[in-house]
């Protein structure tokens, strides 16, 4: 028979390691503020972060209307990010409204921004991400939080920082390798709304849009009448609409130009695990697929 001395010196040790095994193994709550951003964090924290995004599957982060359901989300939240430059206008209400007693991560710190006019005013552009480039600097920012929050995972996050940067720099090249061929007379689409500054910046594509940088503002008669003028004196020929916008307005200015449609691009939301673009990886290579291929039919 097995001693009572002999079976707690089993027993206790093994109680130690698997009280160590399910502190080592317990996930960091996270919230991130839309989709894009969502699957960014998710590959820097691995399986040592959970995930929730505000906005869902091809939503509109611009025009989002928090829930019950995020507020909830949000005060659960172990650490809470943004992109910020202007994107998330809805997030101090929901914090007032949650109370989260965190200060949200902003991710974008760090990124040469694109500004420009409009209405006489000088805004920023917050669509950072549809620049690889730039979301390499999201990673930096996203695991230097992730390590303060989880020390104990931080040479984990590092490892996943590490090799996800690989993959966007594979990102940049291909983009690179698919419309650097392409005459620069032809890299001219039109598009919802301002959305693509960044990849144009990076890739030396003219994007044209009747709305500014935030879906929320609206294009005059005016604005559309001179777009329509510039579309034809640039000879633009494609238009794309977006999933998470109303296509309607491009459509319009379409058929009074003659441009053809190009298909759909994902800007500021992935799609459901269903869709073309469930990863940002796979959202920027399909809207490098759908340019190129487009502008290289139009040339």
């Amino acid at each position: 028979m097995i001693s009572r001395r002999l079976l707690f010196s089993v027993m206790i040790p093994a109680l130690v390691a698997l009280s160590t095994s399910s502190t080592s193994a317990a996930t960091l709550k996270v919230v991130a503020s839309f989709t894009v951003l969502a699957d960014v964090v998710r590959q820097v924290g691995g399986d040592r972060v959970t995930v929730a995004s505000l906005v869902g599957p091809n939503g509109d982060p611009h025009e989002f209307e928090p829930s019950p359901s995020d507020a909830k989300n949000l005060n659960a939240a172990q650490v809470a990010f943004v992109s910020g430059v202007g994107l998330e206008g809805w997030m101090d209400r929901l914090i007032a409204a949650s109370g989260y007693k965190g200060k949200p991560v902003v991710v974008s710190e760090g990124i040469k921004l694109r500004t420009m006019d409009e209405d006489g005013q000088t805004v920023t552009d917050p669509h950072v991400w549809n620049s690889p480039v730039n979301v390499k600097v999201w990673v930096a920012n996203i695991e230097e939080a992730l390590a303060k929050a989880a020390p104990a995972d931080a040479a984990a996050f590092k490892t996943n920082a590490e090799a996800y940067l690989k993959h966007l720099d594979a990102l940049d090249a291909y983009a690179h390798s698919k419309l650097d061929p392409i005459a620069a007379d032809h890299r001219k689409v039109l598009t919802s709304h301002d959305a693509f500054g960044y990849f144009g910046r990076e890739y030396g594509v003219q994007f044209l849009a009747p709305i500014g940088v935030s879906t929320e503002s609206e294009a005059s008669a005016a604005d559309v009448a001179k777009l329509i003028e510039q579309i034809k004196a640039e000879h633009v020929k494609t238009y794309f609409f977006e999933n998470s916008n109303d296509p309607r307005l491009v459509r319009q200015i379409a058929k009074a130009t003659g441009a053809e449609p190009g298909g759909e691009l994902y800007v500021e939301s992935l799609s459901d695990a269903r869709g073309a673009a469930p990863t940002y990886e796979k959202m920027f290579r399909y809207n490098v697929d759908q340019l190129a291929a487009a502008m290289a039919k139009a040339s």
